[in-house]
């Protein structure tokens, strides 16, 4: 059946540009419409249109980027007019296409779908590389006055071990935000208490995995800030707590986010500038609601997505219930592949299948 699907996603990528017809889809595989429809869900958490919805609205991105006019890219994917593209581009990524055209933030990835796919079928680019252009278009940001804080560990010592940021400093940041509670104030005791309790763990033991780390962060001055986090939901929520914890210290040097999808290490670097992140943090993190202020598009459809996931029928918690027959272990791998804007890893998933089942 996953051969299936996949004959199927092939089927829909060549329609992306044009006018889509479920039945002329269903008709091509040999099934109803309906069957098509129910083993794509099955499959892959989304409904046959909302993935072609995504995918359309990602692949005009790099239209908007080559400055072609908008409402020949609204025609090319299939929409009847500008103002129906500019909607459903807004309601994606927070912003129309002109101010993105403008701007040319960083978006969260969607890319075509493979199941089950091989692990080689997607090579990492040579993060050497990749970090050689950065330092040909910003130098200063290799030198001694420079924090870079990594999402998580094992980015933390490929970086420091290679010096990949030459003299600069380096720090990880082992949390992951977007599960259980958390307090207004961060990284004093009361946050502490309150994230070890929800992780299961001793307050001692959390403050030598997470609080330890970063105390680069605390305890020295620096003129720039390089914050490193991918573009899934996972990764943005920490970055949202780190940018909020700058403002809330006052922090009054220059701030960088280097954004980049984990399967294929682009960097997207652009400037952050503070002023509203510790009320985002409090609405999203601490009350779960959605905040009136404008972020980047890639935050942006991060927070949804979280808030989605508090929901008791978020979209993976309907995929496992969907596939409660399949194996612990091999459920576990179709939802990293699923899900890849989510983020979540191994323990995060297991909660979830252990709740549902």
């Amino acid at each position: 059946m996953n051969e299936c699907i996949q004959q199927l996603i092939y089927w829909i990528e060549d329609k992306l540009h044009g006018e889509f017809s479920l039945e002329e889809l269903a008709n091509n595989m040999g099934y109803s419409p309906y069957y098509c429809s129910f083993k794509f869900h099955q499959a892959t958490g989304l409904s046959i249109r909302r993935y072609i919805l995504l995918r359309r609205l990602y692949l005009s991105t790099e239209d908007l980027v080559n400055n072609r006019k908008i409402i020949d890219i609204a025609f090319d994917y299939g929409y009847s007019s500008q103002e129906a593209y500019s909607r459903a581009f807004k309601d994606v990524f927070g912003m129309n296409p002109k101010e993105f055209q403008l701007h040319q933030l960083p978006v969260q990835s969607f890319t075509k779908l493979t199941i089950r796919q091989g692990k080689d079928e997607y090579k990492m680019n040579n993060r050497e590389t990749e970090v050689v252009q950065l330092q040909n278009r910003k130098s200063e940001l290799f030198d001694r006055d420079v924090l870079n804080i990594l999402n998580g560990q094992m980015m933390y010592e490929d970086f420091n071990s290679k010096r990949l940021m030459g003299d600069s400093d380096y720090a990880p940041f082992n949390e992951a935000m977007c599960v259980h509670a958390t307090t207004t104030s961060i990284f004093d005791s009361t946050f502490m208490q309150t994230r070890a309790l929800g992780h299961n763990v001793s307050v001692d033991s959390y403050s030598n995995t997470v609080i330890k780390p970063l105390s680069k962060l605390f305890n020295k001055k620096y003129n720039y800030i390089v914050l490193w986090f991918g573009k899934d939901m996972f990764c943005q929520m920490n970055l949202l707590t780190i940018l909020a914890y700058l403002e809330k210290s006052n922090y009054v040097g220059k701030i960088f986010l280097n954004s980049f999808r984990e399967d294929e290490f682009k960097v997207n670097q652009v400037e952050m500038m503070l002023g509203f992140y510790d009320s985002v943090y409090e609405d999203v993190l601490v009350n779960q609601v959605m905040p009136s202020q404008k972020l980047i598009p890639v935050m942006y459809q991060a927070v949804k997505l979280f808030l989605e996931m508090q929901t008791e029928h978020n979209v993976v918690t309907q995929y496992i219930s969907k596939n409660k027959q399949v194996p612990q272990s091999e459920l576990m791998k179709r939802l990293l592949e699923v899900f890849p804007m989510i983020g979540y890893g191994d323990t995060q998933y297991i909660e979830l299948i252990k709740k549902v089942k």
